[in-house]
């Protein structure tokens, strides 16, 4: 049950019950692909850094370990050790992204594996049994995430066809939900909003979608090469069209100021790898700009990352220790700075809906981003 608690303009305030727990939104959810968070990030750090969701990949625990074995193991919370709500990406993304390996039919792609080359089929159906047998909170639909420069008639025919296989999705994941021996009978499934940056093609699929009473509904195919002014345009032309007593989700987006465009744009669900990532090159999120701990400037400093954050990097150890542990390839410098962005994140969501409880959202927006956007290398008090 999804219920929306305050509004600011578009921007909700809003939870989502789970058979896994309550979702407070707005929310960005950690991306753990292959059922971890890369940088050597545990469980308990995942607990201790405000996680409400983890997030992992269809099309990577299908290849490995494979689902059937997660399945015997009592499915992806078990595996994980991890009690709270589980976000699956139904892989379409990650199949349509191997462009030189995979054919597309109606029945689904057919596409060979990135690890090994074996031949793997998937289809909506497939996708389905996958996420049931990982046993997910939600599952996403199976979906073809065109190019945001593809041209106007491909884009047209992808999206119809991504509509039939939602259809397919659903009757599916209601097979499966009633079945006696599938782990999670109460699987939500979130349908995908397709059609590049055309708004006409965009609001069509939402209005169309929308009728097909999901129990959530996600923006796909952005932040893949369009400019953030494009998203920005396509995320306010379209979200008006989806459910508003639904969860929006915005996928793999993206950075704080995107996060914060986004939510004053009705959006409440997010995800990206950005996080991460930097943080396993030593590229790490304050509230006075983002440092690279590479640079020399850092080699003395006996500062945390950012004072006053409570991360577990923060709390203990200085700017100098962790850009040696990074020079040396200690593994322990990455986890500190994934660790450290992770919080960063996760604070922001808690802040964010904070300032939205108050009625405050517009002005804390403009002071986050005003204070982001100093440029934390040539600030003297970074």
């Amino acid at each position: 049950m999804y219920r929306i608690l305050t509004t600011e303009g578009r921007a909700k305030r809003a939870q989502l019950e789970t058979v896994h727990g309550t979702i407070q939104t707005p929310v960005f959810m950690n991306v753990g692909t292959v059922a971890a968070i890369k940088g050597a990030v545990s469980t308990e750090d995942l607990e201790g850094i405000k996680t409400q969701v983890e997030l992992s990949n269809t099309y990577h625990l299908h290849v490995r370990p494979g689902d059937e074995i997660i399945k015997k193991m009592g499915g992806l919370h078990k595996f994980m050790s991890w009690n709270k709500p589980i976000l699956t990406d139904s892989g379409g993304f990650q199949v349509f992204s191997l462009a030189s390996l995979r054919k597309i039919k109606e029945e689904g792609v057919y596409f060979n594996s990135h690890v090994d080359g074996r031949k793997i089929f998937m289809g909506p159906e497939e996708s389905m049994r996958i996420q049931s047998n990982l046993a997910s909170t939600m599952a996403m639909a199976f979906d073809e995430c065109p190019s945001s420069v593809a041209d106007r008639h491909y884009v047209e025919a992808s999206v119809a066809r991504t509509t039939r296989w939602l259809e397919r999705c659903k009757t599916e994941m209601n097979r499966l939900n009633g079945l006696e021996d599938t782990i999670n009978k109460k699987q939500l499934l979130f349908g995908i909003n397709q059609g590049a940056v055309f708004d006409d093609i965009r609001i069509d699929h939402a209005r169309r979608i929308a009728e097909m009473e999901c129990d959530g509904y996600a923006l796909g195919g952005l932040a893949v090469g369009e400019s953030h002014e494009q998203m920005y345009h396509v995320i306010e032309e379209t979200v008006p069209y989806l459910p508003q007593d639904k969860p929006t989700y915005l996928m793999g987006v993206g950075t704080p100021a995107n996060i914060l465009e986004a939510v004053e744009r009705g959006v409440d669900f997010f995800d990206c790898v950005y996080p991460t990532r930097n943080g396993r090159h030593g590229h790490l999120y304050t509230n006075q700009g983002k440092i690279n701990l590479f640079n020399a400037r850092y080699e003395l400093d006996e500062r945390p990352i950012e004072v006053g954050c409570e991360c577990p990097a923060c709390r203990r150890y200085s700017r100098a220790y962790i850009r040696h542990l990074l020079k040396a390839k200690e593994m322990l410098g990455m986890r500190l700075c994934v660790l450290h962005n992770l919080y960063f994140y996760n604070t922001m969501m808690e802040e964010i809906r904070e300032a939205l409880e108050q009625g405050v959202f517009a002005a804390y927006k403009k002071r986050k981003l005003d204070g982001m956007c100093r440029s934390g290398e040539n600030s003297a008090e970074i």
